[in-house]
């Protein structure tokens, strides 16, 4: 398969299936195989040959549809293609593979620290993996995902395995068939008939397992006793003692993490004296009281920090008797009567059956009392906060005056969060929110703080203690809202998305209406977000979130179905989106709860938007009612499924909102049109993305965080953008294409933080593809200067650099102004920072701004080191060229003729400038000659033969490319008449980075105040002494006009440069190359000779 699409090793195949793929009208059979990170299918059939491969992040559209044309098929959509692929053996079990992968590619778009967490089964990396045990870990992947969600467990919980069997309920004396399921800490049980029963048993909690005698009535029975004196009979178990062993095996691992719990508190299988083993701690987890839960786990707590150890609802409300209250009071004592009876039949705490009537209990309104301990039950918020005891203690503790982005937010927000509340009109409501906030802003910094966090939030402290809120905001934000407090809200935009379906479902002909009003958009975030309690009066909506506790999302989804449907006709009548919201807002602060206890709170919304002719009121129990009548058939895997489809089109879409809002960010003048940046961006995203799931040691680069501005979300580091260089750069030089590619990332990456983002990667690929010949030559002059040139690659290079900050007042070209522009844009930076003046760091802000202006007098001179490297990539940069022959002797040329002006330069610079230099004793101290004999080896391997000796004259031009020719001065000091060398061609045919260099003569040139220095322009391999005795002549520099002018000289070197090259057949190429993950020079010609 890897052979087959170009995949590297690093990429593992899930699974492959036989099926048809449809171009046009006609199926072409074949094999589709999915893979960790791509959909690929192949097909050959009849002589023709169909190859199909796609990113799981490209797909916009993934669904299971039965037309006429394509009956039972999957259609895959991206960007720029639909896909259909049918005539599957089993298309359910197919379909859910590719939801599975798709999803997972969704996750690392939105969030790569989850993805890389999430991502650790499946790892591809294993070499021995193969691929069914990759596609039962996926398997097991979503189990475990629809198994917490079902009982609302940690997110750390695994599922170890279910069975079939039957649960005996004492409430109605029957035996309900249904599935066993076992994790590392719970015992689940789930009905098959939906409502019949749900059950969870923590390990904690269990006192006995016991196996029981069998019998006709009663087959292989189990019996698992707990401390709160609960035993639950299960029957039926196909294979009981492997089971017992399981549970065995889990209870001796189960931590006592309890404060006060001891030791032998472990439960025991066959012995039920440790039934009776006392754990004074553990008992109070299943509150006999309801004051117990609420008060007793603060203990830890208040010795430290100050918090609300009760929910503030009882501090601030006035305590009247029930009686007092007259019918409200009775419905409310009524309210805990039923639920006390509930206890009693169906248990108490976290064992408690689970039933439809528990439903209609929650659907009745929790009675005040009670509400804080049935939230923390429901919502699987007791679990987690009885296994981490003193975690929010250290969180408070820990948070405490540190200062963030999500504090500064927190603090602006908490005076908005209900105020008309006399809870939060007060400093202790207030304290308690803002510890709350900022401890889970310390847990969570992904998610951080969010708006309407803090209204949530309020209402959660108005129930429970800090603790309890703070375990509630968990469950919240990480479990059943997932991704709805981030930083773009994903997940409400998703479940906003599942709103206008289902409308169109079922309130079709209010669909269309409203998607011309554009209402859907402005009510379902304000709606959902806040659990409708921004929306309604706080007793009527504190009811809804009962039934969202119980039942989840799907019941935010039927009440804001029935409230639409309730003002049908209004909104039918509506002629623009404000008067809808008008109307619907007037309706929903009218929605009362006339059984509230609680003394009315003013609804600032509702103060604000009442008219002369206010709307009738609606109870909000019978909106309920309505909402569950006739929207009840909603189903949570239905929802989860639908969740899935809106989560491709909405993150998708915002990826699309990201590339636009980069590509605008991209200044006009750097010459590629929108098209072109937008592909350049995605190719650039997809290198970034390929470092998460195949660059296992690329920490850096693959880390993003969706909290960035947009165009720093994606960024590269040097080996990724060697791979892009490679494929996309016009100027090719072979081998020698890395070592380019390194300059330009270091001549790019302005912050020195080995990482650059797409701003940064347009200019530099800007600088190759437009301007005019001389600004291709100022990025090709800039690449063989520091910073471009490293240490790494030439060891004088630091010698260079050396020379440019210290000795650059000796340019005596360059008048003082210009001096300081000269030097490289890094140390303008460095001189900014050490003032602290704000004005110098406008005026460094305005030079930046002007940066682009720079003229070629600004461009510092070239040492002769570095003249070398220039040549040597021109010589690299022709080998494939079609006038390759041409292009060495123009170059050949013009170098000889900068070496002659070099040395002229030099010699006019010792006659007439050495009085006013600095650093005049520099000549006195020649440089080391290590670094020197570097380069040499660099340019002219040890294995080249001794070099023909030729008498001092004038230029020699080689009669082919291929013959090297350097300028050489030998180490007895003598200026003139110093002999040159020519190379011949069979001594470097096989040298793949040597350059043709021209033979110069110093001679020529007359220089007689050269004195003892010696100038090495090529390398001289064989000759010992010129290697003892070679320096690098520091004097020696030429400037960017005098190549400018030399190679203006050469009218095929001007063409070449002037050439214009298209970056869309570029893109074309790498994005068929793109998967397979090689160094760059693996993209390339093997290399050139010469």
């Amino acid at each position: 398969m890897r052979k087959q699409f170009g995949m590297p090793e690093g990429e593992k195949l899930v699974n492959y299936y036989s099926c048809s793929y449809w171009k046009g009208r006609v199926p072409r059979q074949g094999w589709l195989y999915l893979t960790v990170n791509h959909l690929c299918f192949y097909s050959f059939l009849l002589g023709k040959e169909v190859s199909l491969v796609v990113q799981w992040v490209d797909i916009t559209r993934l669904e299971k549809n039965a037309t006429l044309l394509f009956p039972e098929s999957i259609r895959v959509d991206t960007r720029d293609q639909e896909l259909f692929f049918s005539m599957f053996l089993n298309i359910g079990e197919t379909f859910k593979l590719m939801e599975q992968l798709a999803n997972l590619a969704m996750r690392q778009l939105l969030d790569s620290e989850g993805f890389l967490e999430d991502k650790a089964l499946p790892r591809p990396i294993r070499p021995h993996r193969n691929i069914s045990a990759l596609k039962r870990d996926l398997d097991a992947r979503a189990k475990n995902e629809c198994y917490r969600a079902t009982f609302r467990l940690p997110r750390d919980e695994r599922l170890d395995g279910h069975t079939s069997c039957t649960l005996w309920t004492p409430f109605n004396k029957l035996h309900i068939p249904g599935q066993m399921f076992i994790s590392n800490n719970y015992i689940c049980f789930a009905s098959k008939e939906e409502d019949a029963c749900h059950l969870i048993i923590p390990l904690r909690e269990v006192t006995i397992v016991e196996k029981a005698d069998s019998s006709s009535v009663l087959p292989s029975p189990l019996s698992i006793s707990t401390k709160s004196k609960m035993t639950f009979l299960f029957a039926n178990l196909k294979d009981r003692d492997f089971l017992v062993q399981r549970i065995s095996d889990f209870l001796q691992k189960t931590p006592s993490k309890q404060p006060g719990s001891i030791g032998s508190r472990k439960a025991s299988v066959v012995d039920p004296s440790t039934e009776s083993s006392p754990a004074p701690q553990e008992v109070s987890e299943q509150p006999a009281s309801p004051a117990s839960p609420l008060s007793s786990r603060q203990s830890f707590c208040v010795q430290e920090v100050p918090t609300a150890s009760q929910g503030l609802l009882k501090l601030f409300q006035k305590n009247s008797p029930m009686e007092d209250l007259g019918a409200k009071g009775a419905k409310e004592k009524m309210k805990e009567e039923s639920w006390h009876i509930h206890f009693f039949e169906y248990g108490r705490g976290v064992c408690m059956y689970r039933t439809a009537k528990t439903r209609a209990l929650v659907l009745k309104g929790i009675p005040e009392s009670l509400r804080g301990e049935l939230w923390l039950l429901f919502s699987g918020a007791w679990n987690e906060m009885v296994t981490h005891p003193g975690y929010y203690a250290e969180l408070v503790e820990k948070s405490t005056g540190k200062y963030s982005l999500a504090t500064e937010e927190i603090e602006r927000d908490l005076h908005r969060s209900m105020p008309e509340h006399p809870a939060f009109q007060n400093e202790l409501g207030i304290a308690a929110l803002r510890r709350v906030l900022t401890a889970y802003a310390f847990r969570n910094p992904t998610i951080g703080y969010c708006q309407a966090m803090n209204i949530v939030t309020s209402v959660l402290l108005l129930y429970g203690s800090e603790e309890e809120a703070f375990w509630l905001l968990v469950a919240l934000c990480e479990r059943m809202l997932p991704d709805y407090y981030n930083t773009r809200v994903v997940g409400a935009l998703v479940d906003q998305g599942i709103f206008e379906e289902l409308t169109r479902d079922f309130l079709p002909q209010l669909s269309e209406k409203m998607q011309d009003l554009g209402v859907i958009s402005s009510i379902s975030l304000s709606w959902f977000l806040t659990l409708f309690l921004s929306v309604m009066p706080f007793e009527s909506a504190v009811v809804i979130v009962d039934c969202f506790f119980y039942e989840g999302i799907k019941v935010i989804l039927q009440v804001a179905l029935a409230v639409l449907d309730a003002n049908m006709e209004q909104l039918l009548g509506c002629s623009d989106e404000g008067e809808a919201m008008t109307m619907l807002g007037r309706y929903l602060d009218n929605v009362v709860n006339k059984q509230s206890v609680s003394p009315p709170i003013p609804h600032l919304h509702a103060l604000l938007t009442s008219g002369d002719d206010p709307p009738a009121e609606m109870d909000i129990f019978e909106l309920l009612k309505v909402s569950y009548e006739k929207f009840s058939s909603l189903r949570a895997e239905d929802i989860e499924q639908m969740r899935f489809k809106q989560r491709l089109k909405v993150i998708q879409s915002l990826e699309d909102t990201a590339k636009r809002s980069v590509v605008r960010a991209i200044p006009v003048d750097i010459g590629f049109s929108i098209e072109e940046l937008e592909d350049l961006y995605m190719v650039f995203k997809a290198k970034h993305l390929a470092s998460q799931y195949w660059g296992c040691s690329r920490t850096m680069a693959g880390r993003r965080d969706p909290s960035l501005p947009y165009l720093e979300q994606y960024r590269i580091d040097a080996s990724q953008f060697r791979e892009l260089f490679a494929s996309l750069t016009p100027w090719a030089c072979g081998s020698h294409t890395p070592v380019l590619a390194g300059r330009m990332f270091r001549l790019l990456d302005k912050n020195k933080d080995s990482l650059i983002n797409f701003k940064e990667f347009v200019t530099g690929m800007s600088g190759m593809y437009h301007g005019d010949l001389t600004e291709k030559l100022k990025v090709l002059y800039k690449l063989h200067l520091p910073p471009a040139l490293s240490p790494e690659e030439a060891e004088s290079a630091l010698e260079a650099a050396h020379y440019f900050t210290e000795d650059s007042s000796s340019e005596e070209a360059l008048p003082q102004e210009e001096q300081e522009g000269s030097g490289s844009e890094e140390r303008g930076e460095g001189k900014g920072t050490s003032s602290p003046d704000y004005r110098h760091y406008l005026r460094m802000w305005a030079k930046e701004k002007e940066a682009q202006k720079e003229t070629i007098k600004d461009l510092p001179k070239m040492n002769q080191e570095q003249f070398i490297e220039l040549c040597k990539t021109l010589y690299n940069m022709f080998s494939e060229d079609p006038m390759e022959q041409d292009l060495y002797h123009a170059i050949a040329t013009v170098a000889s003729l900068l070496l002659r002006i070099g040395e002229v330069g030099k010699k006019f610079s010792a006659r007439t400038g050495r009085k006013p230099r600095d650093c005049a004793t520099e000549e006195d101290e020649p440089p080391a000659p290590e670094p020197h004999q570097d380069a040499a080896r660099e340019l002219q391997p040890p294995a080249a033969g001794d070099p023909q000796a030729k008498a001092g004259g004038d230029t020699h031009l080689g009669k082919a490319p291929q013959e090297t020719q350097v300028v050489v001065e030998g180490g007895s000091g003598e200026g003139q008449g110093s002999p040159s060398q020519l190379l011949s061609d069979d001594e470097t045919k096989d040298d793949m980075s040597m350059s043709s260099y021209s033979v110069v003569s110093t001679g020529s040139l007359q220089c007689e105040d050269l004195a003892d220095d010696t100038v090495l322009v090529g390398g001289e391999a064989c000759s010992p002494t010129a290697r003892i005795g070679g320096t690098v002549d520091t004097d020696w520099c030429i400037s960017f006009e005098q190549i400018l002018a030399s190679i203006l000289t050469e009218s095929v070197l001007v063409n070449f440069f002037e050439k214009r090259m298209d970056v869309g057949l570029k893109i074309k190429d790498q994005k068929k190359v793109e998967r397979q993950f090689s160094t760059a020079s693996d993209h390339e010609q093997p290399g050139v000779s010469g």
